[in-house]
């Protein structure tokens, strides 16, 4: 089957470098057409729409979002992120999913029109991985159809959760439930009533001499006894509703014990299946993100208002280099991500830790630059609500933080090369004896370099 839609001098295929373009099938090019259209005449124009309804409740999802969510479900806009090896996927691979994420990146809450969006995308994945056939009824298959929504609950207040194995949140697995103690910060708000599940990690077993095998996956009902959400936490500055992201108490909350996932002790298996196309659908929609600010920027430095000193922005030496920058930067960018994408549907998540690593230290900073750049352009404009850049840079700016610090990946990133120093020691000692032998044929007397000793 070959697709009849043209990539080249269209749009929507614009920016994809010519090697992901040879790989693409019929049906991802189908895909990636809809995706662009969808977000083009369906998501761009509404963003005022959405924010004046959600001005009126702030807790309920807009009404834009549930029509138009009805409309990208009977165009088979829907789970797209879900890998082609799953039996549940709509069929496209993590690298074809890339080019889509791209697209909804634009508008930020585009990717929830087609149930793409975080925490969605990645506990809908780890449901699909993990869970039984009876687990995958319950909650697997009313989030792919966008009946209600979840969250996945694992940072804590009272210790380094950047360190996963200090998690204290207390599992006392009996015979029939588990009783669950403690505190939790992040997860979705309990406002939203669409928000009906958590899937939380915990200890459960504190003295197993594994520190690995301590903690225990399960789900938690939003509405269960004893989970009280305190309060909304704000994201510099910002409520991020209708979503949020709750700090929560559980006091003795009881939860059948057909609800752990995968069985006990079984939690770091889970959060690394999870977290790493987690990590990765951030950086897909960030590059889209970055896209929008860039033509925010271009339109600036041609405004016939806006004109110092009678040039247009456009026309200073500085905002041309700046341009170019912008440019160069969110390019270069792009093609870590579809590394990393290409990576994992090649080789695995686990083989593809490196690319996941990097595009998740690389891309969020670089793009913030970007970010930062189109605000700067814009003037004292560029920090306010006249356009989307404040929210694109604070997303930006929380995805260093989200599914584990950069700093964090940035040490796992370091640690894993130093493995790699013993063989470059044994390479240089067999440059040196062969620098031996040629300087006893050639009748030199041997130097010392420590470049190769």
């Amino acid at each position: 089957m070959v697709s009849s839609i043209q990539m080249d001098g269209n749009p929507a295929f614009a920016r994809i470098p010519p090697w992901v373009k040879a790989k693409l099938r019929p049906i991802a090019i189908e895909k990636i057409q809809q995706v662009h259209d969808w977000v083009e005449t369906e998501c761009i124009p509404a963003e005022r729409i959405y924010k004046a309804q959600l001005a009126k409740s702030k807790w309920t999802t807009p009404a834009i979002i549930g029509d138009l969510r009805k409309k990208a479900k009977a165009q088979g806009l829907f789970n797209l992120f879900l890998p082609n090896h799953f039996e549940e996927s709509p069929g496209l691979t993590n690298l074809e999913y890339s080019c889509c994420a791209e697209i909804m990146g634009r508008v930020y809450w585009a990717a929830q029109t087609m149930n793409c969006h975080a925490p969605e995308t990645g506990n809908i994945e780890l449901l699909a991985k993990y869970c039984t056939p009876e687990q995958k009824k319950r909650w697997l298959f009313p989030l792919m159809n966008g009946d209600m929504s979840s969250a996945y609950s694992m940072t804590e207040p009272d210790v380094a959760s950047s360190d996963a194995t200090q998690i204290g949140i207390r599992m006392d697995i009996g015979e029939k439930e588990v009783v669950i103690n403690g505190r939790k910060l992040y997860g979705n708000c309990q406002y939203n009533e669409e928000m009906q599940l958590y899937i939380l990690m915990g200890c459960s077993d504190p003295k197993n001499p594994n520190a690995w095998n301590r903690h225990t996956t399960l789900v938690v009902p939003a509405n269960s006894p004893g989970l009280e959400q305190v309060r909304n936490l704000s994201i510099m500055g910002y409520d991020w509703a209708p979503e949020g992201h709750g700090e929560y108490i559980y006091e003795n909350v009881r939860v059948p014990v057909e609800n752990i996932i995968l069985g006990p002790g079984r939690a770091f298996e889970i959060a690394q299946g999870r977290l790493g196309p987690g990590r990765i659908h951030h950086c897909m929609r960030l590059i889209g993100q970055a896209e929008r600010a860039y033509e925010l920027a271009l339109v600036r430095c041609f405004e016939p208002r806006k004109k110092p000193r009678g040039k247009f922005i456009g026309e200073f030496d500085s905002n041309i280099e700046r341009i170019a920058d912008m440019r160069m930067t969110i390019d270069s960018m792009r093609l870590v991500v579809l590394n990393a994408a290409d990576t994992m549907d090649l080789q695995g998540n686990k083989a593809g830790r490196y690319a996941i690593a990097q595009s998740k230290i690389m891309v969020p900073n670089a793009l913030l630059k970007v970010i930062d750049e189109a605000m700067q352009i814009y003037g004292g404009q560029g920090l306010t609500q006249h356009t989307p850049l404040p929210e694109l840079w604070t997303y930006a700016r929380f995805v260093r933080v989200a599914d584990g610090p950069d700093s964090a990946h940035r040490h796992q990133v370091g640690r894993d090369q130093m493995k790699t120093a013993k063989g470059f020691r044994e390479r240089a000692e067999g440059y040196t004896r062969r620098y031996k032998e040629l300087c006893q044929k050639w009748n030199l007397e041997p130097e010392e370099f420590w470049g190769i000793v």
